[in-house]
């Protein structure tokens, strides 16, 4: 039990730490992996009685599968990115592809954890035995008793049968266990091909070479990391004035002093500003010129970011 709120523990510190959305994504399955394990340890106990045993083994695969969806779903910054671009513009500047390449990026990321959850589930097959063990036919089972029905075959997966019941009740849970992994390693097959396909498809549709895609995710990666470090330290700046100005003096240690007379602060960005860089960007080139990011088009001043005609059209999917 330690060992696997350790390993939990050991996850999470590595997850916000991540920015490699491969490293990430394995990271959320490893997560997901250990979370389901403890689990199955400490909470999953099937009620093994009719008409319960079904709901509460569904419940224990899809109920986590849910939340762990909706929980990407938040976590992803192309969301709230979004949401923004909604609220502020509207999607008219969105192509049908952009669209639906936006809700793909979001989707997909968001549906990592769940799969892993749903195959785990699967390939341990406790949670599909308690639900699915009432609806064996006893007819399916050689000489088993005409007096015994599906209040006895619910009992199977606490092992709570008559002694004389023994060799069906290993015949039963061999049996959907099979079905169970079978239907893991199937889902583990169908991933592994949409995932191949949806790569194909993207560098197949992308106008950018396979080197000019890798720096536009270099470049979007370093201009979040050096935007969130400047942002945090203007604020800290921009605080310490204002409380300054309220108090008369303001507590600062050695480093945030530094900060100071290092980094003078003159005011803040208007909202215009930050409307500007804020919401879901499509890849565009102006004359020719490839503009990385909203922030990079606010640099160079360019307005607007619906089609050109010249321009090309690619969402940005990498993080």
């Amino acid at each position: 039990m330690a060992a696997l709120i350790a390993e939990n523990f050991r996850f999470l510190s590595l997850f916000f730490k991540s920015k490699d959305v491969m490293i990430f994504n394995g990271l959320v399955a490893l997560g997901t992996v250990g979370s389901e394990e403890l689990f199955s340890v400490v909470a999953f106990h099937c009620p093994c009685s009719p008409a319960r045993n079904y709901i509460y083994g569904l419940a224990a695969i899809g109920v986590p599968a849910l939340a762990l969806f909706l929980i990407g779903v938040i976590w992803n910054n192309h969301t709230w990115n979004l949401v923004a671009e909604c609220h502020k513009r509207g999607t008219k500047n969105f192509s049908a592809a952009a669209t639906f390449l936006l809700f793909g990026s979001i989707m997909g990321r968001a549906c990592v954890a769940p799969i892993t959850w749903s195959v785990i589930s699967l390939l341990r097959g406790e949670a599909y035995i308690c639900a699915l063990s009432e609806f064996v036919k006893p007819s399916s089972l050689d000489k088993f008793p005409a007096e015994y029905g599906a209040e006895v075959l619910a009992k199977i997966p606490c092992r709570d049968v008559p002694a004389n019941l023994t060799k069906f009740r290993d015949e039963v849970t061999r049996r959907l266990r099979y079905e169970s992994q079978l239907f893991g390693w199937l889902l583990i097959g169908i991933v592994a091909v949409l995932i191949f396909l949806t790569k194909c498809l993207k560098h197949c549709c992308s106008p950018l070479s396979y080197r000019q895609e890798a720096y536009w995710a270099q470049y979007r990666s370093n201009e979040d990391k050096l935007f969130r470090r400047t942002a945090e330290v203007h604020s800290r700046i921009l605080a310490a004035k204002n409380v300054k100005q309220f108090f008369g003096f303001v507590a600062l240690d050695k480093e945030e002093k530094e900060l100071v007379q290092e980094f003078p602060v003159e005011g803040v960005q208007p909202s215009p500003q930050w409307n500007a860089i804020t919401g879901v960007y499509i890849y565009r080139e102006n004359k020719g010129f490839p503009l990385y990011s909203r922030l990079h088009k606010w640099a160079k001043g360019v307005e607007g970011n619906g089609p050109t005609p010249e321009g090309h059209e690619l969402l940005f999917l990498a993080s």
